[in-house]
């Protein structure tokens, strides 16, 4: 299974994923639907979905039994094996939960089926929809479209490392670990632990000038990954250590100029509510 995660939004509440590119499919975590359904916490869900399953056992339905796990953010940041569900699979336990909020769920549900076959075809239409999720969870525009920017930045960078043969997953992880070392002097799990963040995503809670030089380190090491055509991970590891030293100089300037540093323990949550009046200084969102 090739697998690409994201969070989804459903009525604010945060639901984790997992898309299938192989038989694109949704895979959704369970325990976290019946929290939505339930409105309890992750522990609460957590007995309810054990007894559920349960009890669904004992009715023979194997549909729901065969459920299977995959590995999610858990609330430490850490990818633990979590019960997870299809579409199909999904609406035969929303069935055995009494909830007011049943069929809003299915609803949307089925909506997030649709707009991942639309965003196949057009990718236009999950830029549209990441802009709209980021609006609704209070971000300014001037900080959206900097962030909107940033994931095509990202995207160029992850292409030239797929062009060099570099291996999806812990490769690019650790590409991404020597990049932001250079220039912010924190690996990921540092500057995450820094910003107090445990499975948030990093960009979604970097300040505008954090955003900035982030995508110089990126943006640098595509370039020079598409001059010098390296192959394999050790040179592209090389060409990332030289993008992120780039932006390491143009972070000394800025400071020298602002007289202090721009690497902020800032998160999104002391961010809320963001006003288009304010950079994003002051102050979080995965995805």
């Amino acid at each position: 299974m090739t697998q690409q995660q994201a969070l989804q939004l459903f009525e604010e509440k945060k639901v984790r994923t997992v898309w299938d590119t192989d038989t694109e499919k949704w895979y959704f975590s369970i325990v976290d639907v019946v929290s939505v359904l339930t409105d309890s916490d992750y522990q609460a869900a957590r007995k309810y979905w054990k007894v559920l399953k349960g009890r669904i056992a004992k009715e023979g339905n194997e549909l729901v039994t065969n459920c299977y796990q995959l590995k999610m953010a858990a609330d430490d940041g850490k990818m633990r094996m979590t019960d997870v569900a299809d579409t199909e699979q999904l609406f035969r336990i929303i069935q055995s939960i009494p909830s007011p909020k049943a069929e809003p769920f299915k609803q949307w549900m089925a909506q997030v089926a649709a707009q991942r076959i639309d965003q196949m075809q057009d990718p236009e239409l999950s830029i549209n929809q990441a802009v709209a999720d980021y609006r609704r969870l209070g971000y300014s525009e001037a900080w959206i479209n900097q962030r909107i920017k940033s994931i095509e930045v990202r995207k160029a960078l992850t292409d030239e490392w797929q062009r060099a043969g570099v291996k999806e997953g812990v490769q690019y992880a650790s590409l991404t670990d020597i990049i932001t070392r250079q220039w912010s002097g924190f690996t990921t799990k540092e500057y995450k632990q820094y910003k107090g963040l445990r499975k948030e995503n990093l960009r979604d809670n970097m300040t505008n000038l954090e955003i900035a030089l982030n995508m110089l380190a990126e943006a640098t090491a595509t370039e020079i990954s598409q001059q010098e055509n390296p192959r394999g991970f050790m040179e592209s590891a090389d060409v990332a250590k030289r993008g992120g030293k780039a932006a390491r100089g143009a972070r000394a300037s800025i400071e020298k100029e602002l007289g202090h540093s721009v690497v902020s323990p800032i998160n999104a949550k002391s961010l809320a509510p963001l006003k288009d009046t304010k950079e994003l200084p002051e102050k979080e969102i995965e995805i």
